[in-house]
């Protein structure tokens, strides 16, 4: 990729999760690039036109129109279904996305609601409400066994962030063959397995033929009964009916959910009057270091194509 006397990267104005773009594009020159930032839409029709590189969380077929000189596209999301992505492979533009930068959040999260149920801290809000001043017996994360389904960027994190704890870990991937942290690591042919024995099930997979609906009725039956569903993953992956009948029944000890099907979460679920049920508006991946970690994705993915030229070695390639 040859870079001019012009910018070579243009940062589109839409932000994400409440983010700026504005101080993305800092990010960015704070990594050595000549950043062009667009205020407008007009601005975005004159900037993708001059530079090789373009960035943001999402681009209309209109100002794909404008993609003469564009190499990169580098999605601000880890999610690009919502983009024209053969529309811009078809000009010869290369997508990637911010898959693993919000690793750390994630599973920080998923880590903060295993303690939360290991002490019964979610039995503390209601208590507070009635002003009742009431012992429960609290338990330990120690010694437990938690199950993490998908070991992509951020069930590879949860694991390493549970070593101090001195808990068991069991991994389940496509292809176990490639092992990974957890003391254990088997197939989706063995999940069976794995629930029988999981104290906590951890839920950080992609949501696919194989995922949808995973954690059915039958999965939900072999979890021992005081087992808890922690879902990172996408809201599909649980059978929500199901697991509202197994928590109302007390058939599981808890479940926290970061995400849902649909969303936001109707209020008529019956998730959302459930002690045992915490829920948050999907926010496990948010982090004030977006930017720095997207930028940083970025700077190494234009040195490439300015040393190499290779779209298909990027990091985070998505479509080429």
């Amino acid at each position: 990729m040859d870079l001019d006397d012009g910018p070579t990267v243009a940062v589109l104005r839409e932000g994400t999760e409440g983010l700026d773009t504005r101080d993305y594009a800092v990010a960015l020159r704070a990594e050595g690039l000549s950043v062009a930032y667009a205020s407008t839409p007009a601005e975005e029709r004159r900037l993708v036109a001059e530079a090789p590189v373009v960035t943001g969380v999402r681009v209309d077929e209109g100002l794909i129109e404008e993609f003469e000189g564009v190499k990169l596209f580098a999605a601000a999301s880890s999610g690009t279904g919502h983009l024209p992505t053969d529309e811009m492979t078809d000009r010869g533009v290369a997508v990637t996305n911010a898959s693993g930068i919000h690793a750390p959040g994630i599973a920080e999260q998923v880590c903060a609601h295993l303690l939360t149920f290991a002490r019964h801290l979610h039995r503390a809000p209601r208590r507070q409400e009635r002003q009742e001043w009431r012992h429960w017996q609290a338990g330990e994360l120690y010694g437990s066994t938690v199950t993490v389904v998908g070991q992509g960027a951020i069930g590879t994190a949860v694991v390493e962030r549970l070593a101090p704890f001195g808990v068991e870990t069991v991994a389940v991937r496509h292809s176990p063959e490639k092992g990974g942290p957890a003391d254990e690591v088997v197939g989706y042919d063995a999940v069976h397995d794995a629930l029988a024995q999981t104290d906590y099930l951890a839920l950080a997979c992609p949501l696919t033929d194989e995922t949808e609906g995973l954690v059915d009725g039958a999965a939900l039956a072999t979890l021992p009964p005081e087992a808890v569903v922690v879902n990172v993953a996408r809201g599909g992956v649980i059978d929500q009916g199901a697991l509202a009948e197994a928590l109302g029944a007390e058939a599981i000890r808890g479940a926290a959910l970061d995400v849902t099907d649909p969303e936001p979460l109707p209020s008529e679920s019956p998730l959302w009057r459930l002690e045992s049920c915490l829920i948050t508006p999907h926010v496990g991946g948010s982090t004030p270091r977006h930017w720095e970690r997207l930028a940083a994705i970025v700077a190494e993915n234009v040195a490439h194509l300015t040393s190499d030229g290779d779209p298909t070695a990027l990091r985070n390639l998505v479509a080429v």
